[in-house]
């Protein structure tokens, strides 16, 4: 590898927020670091923006930009960075973030003490408001297979949802041929809720690193806003299906009762947001659509053996098989009571 680290940035139609986000990248006082950037075909100006930096930054030599010659989407170009990154490490940084200015060097730092194979560091998010929420980490490490991925399970957001902000082995995500899913709707949050599953050795840290900007109509700001089409939850739902096909794979493992909890819960949060929407979704989602999205993961027989989360998975279990009225009647109650309708 020619680089400790590579920043992969893909960027589209992020004229207003990609020169920030550089400035942030190439401002790291890590030396050893390739910036790669994947122009998705915006035609926006970003990439003017981007070639300005390239010609006249002092690290411009450390700067590579593809080009797509069409909108390819976000999976894609993240996909194209694992592969074509020069970096021992891979860093992913969206087009409209920042980073501290000591992140890479914080990380890399602690990947190298121990021997990581991924480094989380703790992050804020800065609503459309201007407020700001801070998520922060306990400083841990994770010294062995199936210890991070039980964290990461143990509750709902036990870690980020974002690719963004750790390092991570780039020759971890190639040999386990660990790709973003074709989606543009929580396509990271599969991405890293399957990768803790490959991971050995690992590092939380409680030093806030990366800056999460909301903006109107992003498309990773889906809670927030206040319309969305059938087909925008549809394919979301589809992307979610990806963590019940690997259900298989993963009977036997020690978290396997709290994934399969947290998938149910993403679709309950999915369901909830239908629910609120309502007559807003065009056209309209029904009932047996929706308790098809309530399918859960793991079988009954299954879920009895469970030793962790057996209660819950069961009531979950137990709502995708009741009739569709009553199942989305069920849900709606418990989103009320949750304050999510």
């Amino acid at each position: 590898m020619e680089y400790d680290v590579t920043i992969g940035i893909p960027f589209y139609r992020s004229v207003d927020y990609i020169r920030q986000t550089l400035e942030s990248a190439l401002s790291q006082t890590y030396h050893s670091i390739e910036f790669l950037l994947i122009d998705d075909s915006g035609e926006d100006g970003s990439l003017v923006i981007v070639q300005e930096f390239k010609q006249q930054h002092s690290r411009r030599d450390d700067i590579r930009i593809i080009s797509h010659e069409h909108n390819l989407g976000v999976a894609a170009s993240r996909n194209e960075i694992i592969d074509e990154a020069k970096g021992e490490f891979l860093y992913f940084l969206d087009s409209d973030d920042i980073i501290d200015v000591k992140t890479i060097s914080l990380l890399m730092k602690h990947a190298c003490e121990h021997d990581a194979e991924m480094v989380f560091g703790s992050y804020e998010k800065i609503d459309l408001d201007g407020r700001k929420t801070v998520y922060q980490y306990p400083a841990m490490l994770f010294s062995e297979l199936n210890q991070l991925a039980s964290f990461a399970y143990r509750q709902y957001g036990g870690i980020q949802a974002s690719a963004c902000n750790y390092l991570v082995k780039t020759s971890l995500l190639r040999t386990n041929h660990h790709r973003f899913v074709n989606s543009s709707y929580w396509e990271d949050l599969v991405f890293t809720f399957d990768l803790v599953t490959y991971v050995s050795r690992a590092v939380l840290l409680p030093d806030v690193t990366y800056s999460y900007h909301c903006h109107q109509n992003s498309l990773s700001h889906y809670q927030q806003r206040s319309n969305a089409s059938k087909k925008e939850i549809m394919e979301t739902v589809k992307t979610i299906e990806h963590l019940k096909k690997q259900t298989p794979y993963l009977i036997s493992k020690v978290y396997f009762p709290n994934r399969c909890y947290q998938v149910a819960m993403t679709d309950f949060y999915i369901v909830c947001r239908i629910l609120k929407l309502g007559r807003h979704i065009v056209p309209e989602v029904s009932n047996s659509e929706i308790k098809q999205i309530m399918k859960h993961p793991a079988s009954f027989l299954q879920i009895c053996s469970f030793r962790q989360s057996r209660t819950k998975n069961i009531m979950f279990y137990l709502i995708s098989k009741l009739p569709s009225f009553l199942c989305v009647s069920i849900v709606w109650c418990l989103g009320k009571v949750k304050k999510l309708i």
